[in-house]
């Protein structure tokens, strides 16, 4: 393990600027991204939110790379328990949700779609963040364009618990309520 690297991601805070930096050096050297991946995929890690963090912004430019990891990244998801982790984690969710859908976009197994929906759906109905759900809402929509089921379970959820939420989330549930009813 090179310290240096482990020291980098323990040390990046939740700024923005700070995580572009390791996200740059994560895209120019694959020793760097690797730790930063088996930081993100390990939460008894006590940087393992930073390096979600990072991780987020590297999916957000460059999404392929995780390709390679999708397994190890979907078999995660349902271990999360720190909210600084889930929220970026849940953002690289519907990242890959939105490529999936693409033709020439990441291919996820049936196993990495059935992981998705099952952690999206427990972190809509579970007791998260407004951001990682609004999220959440965001990727189980993109879901759903393939499985009707999903868009049928989606607007349950979201009707039921409309009132108890606050007006973020209220805004994303009606945006996605509107698109399913197209």
């Amino acid at each position: 393990m090179n310290v240096d690297y482990y020291k980098n991601i323990s040390n990046c805070t939740c700024y923005r600027k700070d995580r572009e930096q390791n996200r740059n050096l994560a895209l120019r050297n694959t020793e760097f991204l690797e730790k930063v991946i088996e930081v993100a995929f390990n939460p008894n890690d006590k940087a393992h939110h930073n390096a979600c963090g990072i991780l987020e912004l590297i999916c957000e430019r460059k999404l392929k790379l995780i390709v390679p990891y999708l397994d190890g990244f979907c078999d995660v998801l349902p271990k999360l328990k720190n909210d600084s982790a889930i929220r970026p984690m849940s953002k690289i969710c519907l990242f890959i949700a939105k490529s999936n859908h693409r033709s020439n976009g990441i291919k996820l197994t049936q196993m990495q779609e059935t992981q998705l929906l099952e952690t999206c759906l427990d972190w809509l109905i579970g007791d998260e963040k407004v951001a990682t759900k609004a999220t959440t809402i965001k990727t189980l929509f993109v879901l759903g364009k393939k499985y009707d089921w999903v868009h049928d379970e989606l607007k349950t959820i979201l009707q039921q618990g409309y009132s108890e939420h606050s007006a973020a989330y209220k805004a994303v549930t009606r945006n996605i309520l509107k698109k399913i009813d197209r």
